[in-house]
Protein backbone atom coordinates (compact mmCIF):
# COMPACT_ATOMS: atom_id res chain seq x y z
CA UNK A 1 0.00 0.00 0.00
CA UNK A 2 2.91 2.35 0.28
CA UNK A 3 3.82 1.95 -2.95
CA UNK A 4 0.41 3.03 -4.36
CA UNK A 5 0.22 5.88 -2.19
CA UNK A 6 3.66 7.25 -3.19
CA UNK A 7 2.82 7.15 -6.97
CA UNK A 8 -1.10 8.67 -5.97
CA UNK A 9 0.71 11.77 -4.71
CA UNK A 10 2.98 12.75 -7.22
CA UNK A 11 0.80 11.61 -10.16
CA UNK A 12 -2.16 13.78 -8.46
CA UNK A 13 1.32 16.80 -8.30
CA UNK A 14 1.98 16.34 -11.37
CA UNK A 15 -2.27 16.70 -12.39
CA UNK A 16 -2.12 19.70 -10.65
CA UNK A 17 0.94 20.92 -11.72
CA UNK A 18 0.54 20.32 -15.96
CA UNK A 19 -2.39 22.33 -16.46
CA UNK A 20 -0.25 25.49 -14.62
CA UNK A 21 2.94 24.72 -16.59
CA UNK A 22 0.93 24.43 -19.81
CA UNK A 23 -1.23 27.69 -19.33
CA UNK A 24 2.32 29.73 -18.40
CA UNK A 25 4.18 28.30 -21.60
CA UNK A 26 1.42 29.32 -23.43
CA UNK A 27 1.25 33.16 -21.98
CA UNK A 28 5.06 33.06 -22.54
CA UNK A 29 4.94 32.32 -26.39
CA UNK A 30 1.89 34.25 -26.59
CA UNK A 31 3.57 37.68 -25.34
CA UNK A 32 6.71 36.75 -28.05
CA UNK A 33 4.68 36.46 -31.24
CA UNK A 34 2.89 39.81 -30.41
CA UNK A 35 3.59 42.50 -32.83
CA UNK A 36 4.80 45.09 -29.86
CA UNK A 37 2.86 47.97 -29.22
CA UNK A 38 -0.16 49.15 -30.05
CA UNK A 39 -0.54 52.54 -32.71
CA UNK A 40 -2.51 54.24 -29.95
CA UNK A 41 0.83 53.09 -27.43
CA UNK A 42 2.98 54.40 -30.01
CA UNK A 43 1.17 57.68 -30.74
CA UNK A 44 1.00 58.07 -26.77
CA UNK A 45 5.32 58.28 -27.14
CA UNK A 46 5.50 60.17 -29.99
CA UNK A 47 3.29 62.82 -28.42
CA UNK A 48 5.56 62.28 -25.63
CA UNK A 49 8.41 63.19 -27.99
CA UNK A 50 6.56 66.28 -29.12
CA UNK A 51 6.22 67.38 -25.95
CA UNK A 52 9.84 66.70 -24.83
CA UNK A 53 11.05 68.48 -28.17
CA UNK A 54 8.65 71.34 -27.08
CA UNK A 55 10.04 72.04 -23.69
CA UNK A 56 13.49 71.81 -25.09
CA UNK A 57 12.58 74.47 -27.59
CA UNK A 58 10.83 76.99 -25.25
CA UNK A 59 13.36 77.14 -22.73
CA UNK A 60 15.57 80.05 -24.11
CA UNK A 61 18.33 81.60 -22.22
CA UNK A 62 16.93 85.26 -21.33
CA UNK A 63 20.10 87.23 -22.20
CA UNK A 64 18.53 86.71 -25.65
CA UNK A 65 15.38 88.30 -25.30
CA UNK A 66 13.75 85.63 -27.51
CA UNK A 67 10.29 84.21 -26.39
CA UNK A 68 9.28 81.18 -28.60
CA UNK A 69 6.38 79.35 -28.47
CA UNK A 70 6.37 75.97 -30.15
CA UNK A 71 2.98 74.32 -31.20
CA UNK A 72 2.07 70.55 -32.44
CA UNK A 73 0.64 71.02 -35.49
CA UNK A 74 0.83 67.00 -36.48
CA UNK A 75 1.32 64.08 -35.30
CA UNK A 76 0.80 60.78 -37.29
CA UNK A 77 2.19 57.04 -36.78
CA UNK A 78 1.85 55.30 -39.59
CA UNK A 79 3.03 51.27 -40.66
CA UNK A 80 5.54 50.04 -42.75
CA UNK A 81 4.90 46.54 -43.26
CA UNK A 82 8.00 45.68 -45.21
CA UNK A 83 10.47 46.34 -42.28
CA UNK A 84 10.51 43.91 -39.11
CA UNK A 85 13.09 46.25 -37.59
CA UNK A 86 11.14 49.03 -38.15
CA UNK A 87 7.56 48.37 -38.06
CA UNK A 88 6.08 52.46 -37.58
CA UNK A 89 7.22 55.62 -38.46
CA UNK A 90 6.43 58.53 -37.04
CA UNK A 91 5.74 62.05 -37.77
CA UNK A 92 5.98 65.33 -36.05
CA UNK A 93 5.35 68.87 -37.41
CA UNK A 94 5.79 72.04 -35.20
CA UNK A 95 4.65 75.71 -35.37
CA UNK A 96 7.53 77.73 -34.01
CA UNK A 97 6.75 81.56 -33.16
CA UNK A 98 9.97 83.75 -32.13
CA UNK A 99 9.16 86.67 -30.73
CA UNK A 100 12.60 89.00 -30.58
CA UNK A 101 12.96 92.27 -28.23
CA UNK A 102 15.50 94.66 -29.11
CA UNK A 103 17.11 97.21 -26.70
CA UNK A 104 14.90 100.19 -27.99
CA UNK A 105 11.66 97.59 -26.86
CA UNK A 106 10.74 97.11 -30.28
CA UNK A 107 9.51 93.08 -31.29
CA UNK A 108 10.35 91.34 -34.58
CA UNK A 109 8.24 88.19 -35.12
CA UNK A 110 10.06 84.85 -37.21
CA UNK A 111 7.59 81.90 -37.92
CA UNK A 112 8.36 79.41 -39.48
CA UNK A 113 7.70 75.12 -39.13
CA UNK A 114 9.95 72.34 -38.62
CA UNK A 115 9.31 68.55 -39.71
CA UNK A 116 10.76 66.43 -37.41
CA UNK A 117 10.66 62.48 -38.64
CA UNK A 118 10.95 59.14 -36.75
CA UNK A 119 11.31 55.81 -36.58
CA UNK A 120 9.95 52.90 -33.72
CA UNK A 121 13.11 50.76 -33.69
CA UNK A 122 11.76 47.03 -32.43
CA UNK A 123 14.85 45.73 -31.22
CA UNK A 124 15.28 49.39 -29.06
CA UNK A 125 11.37 49.70 -28.17
CA UNK A 126 11.65 53.48 -29.10
CA UNK A 127 11.26 55.91 -31.05
CA UNK A 128 14.58 56.85 -33.18
CA UNK A 129 15.15 60.29 -35.23
CA UNK A 130 14.94 59.07 -39.01
CA UNK A 131 18.23 60.45 -40.33
CA UNK A 132 17.45 62.79 -43.72
CA UNK A 133 19.77 62.74 -46.71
Amino acid sequence: MKCSRRRTVPMALAAVLLPALLALAAAGCSRKGSQGPSREELTSLLQQEAQSLKATGEKLDPVLRVKATWTVTELTVSPQPNDQDRPWAGLIRLHIRAETKDVGGTAQVDEFDRRFDYLWSASLHRWLIKPTP
